[in-house]
């Protein structure tokens, strides 16, 4: 039986960025919310809003089948599970240690579809539930250096395209956001990791130029926060929604340019 009356919800990788901010939304629209993360210090912030916070890892399945039952047991329900953890492993194909691969589709696809796993079962003896994934357009083309980031997202959508006719029939809806450029701790991230990994080999060019691309004027979490409170309204929202800097023009490009002419594109960035 529930325990609660309002609703409930876990959010993943919240101690910054687009989770904090997701976070923090939901609790100001009613939801009983769960923030998981690696970095509880860092919670402190929705701690005081009145959300729960938690250490978090969903690379360990340990933590997350304990994340999973101490809601069960303190809220008796789940309506919402945002999977918001990630982050971008960047460098050059021929350069990143296949160890650091593993770990990027560990915490961007594997953990969150463990996660799903858990609480699917909760969701479904409700016969309710929402299961929102942050994806990203880099889930649609891929950019060089950032080959097991753009793998992770891809496989991503087409795993929520696979969940989402699996789990309708229990009343569950899936939805896949996919922003583009947002201000935010993952450019500075994905940047040092490819000046880590190929920053001085024949890959070092597209490095720079990489680097020199990033910290243009993006918008804030809070766009993609948008998107997720969209999610939450109608009773049959959108399968996708897309917001952030050139987000929605790069996704019209790829829809409707040749692999050829898209390829073109993206290595003009790259000159």
């Amino acid at each position: 039986m529930a325990k609660t009356d309002k609703p409930v919800a876990l959010v993943t990788g919240a101690s910054s960025g687009i989770g904090e901010d997701i976070a923090g939304r939901l609790l100001k629209a009613g939801h009983e919310v769960y923030a998981g993360a690696r970095r509880v210090e860092r919670m402190a912030g929705i701690e005081k809003a009145g959300g729960r916070t938690f250490a978090l890892d969903v690379t360990v399945d340990q933590s997350m089948v304990d994340a999973v039952a101490m809601i069960k047991e303190r809220s008796g329900r789940l309506d919402v599970l945002v999977n918001a953890a990630g982050y971008g492993q960047y460098g050059a194909l021929e350069d990143v240690p296949l160890d650091e691969a593993r770990k990027q589709m560990e915490t961007n696809l594997f953990g969150l579809a463990r996660l799903v796993q858990l609480c699917l079962p909760i969701m479904r003896s409700h016969r309710s539930g929402r299961i929102i994934n942050i994806s990203s357009i880099g889930g649609k083309f891929a950019l060089p250096l950032g080959g097991w980031y753009h793998a992770s997202k891809f496989a991503l959508e087409g795993y929520s395209d696979a969940l989402r006719n699996e789990v309708r029939q229990f009343g569950i809806n899936v939805v896949v956001i996919e922003p583009g450029g947002i201000a935010s701790e993952w450019e500075s991230i994905a940047a040092d990791a490819a000046k880590r990994v190929s920053g001085l080999g024949p890959y070092a060019g597209m490095v720079e130029k990489f680097s020199r691309m990033q910290g243009r004027k993006a918008p804030p979490p809070s766009v993609v926060s948008d998107m997720v409170m969209k999610a939450l309204g109608p009773r049959r929202p959108a399968i996708r929604y897309s917001g952030g800097l050139a987000a929605r023009p790069l996704l019209f490009l790829r829809r409707h340019l040749s692999d050829r002419m898209f390829d073109r594109l993206t290595m003009l960035a790259f000159r």
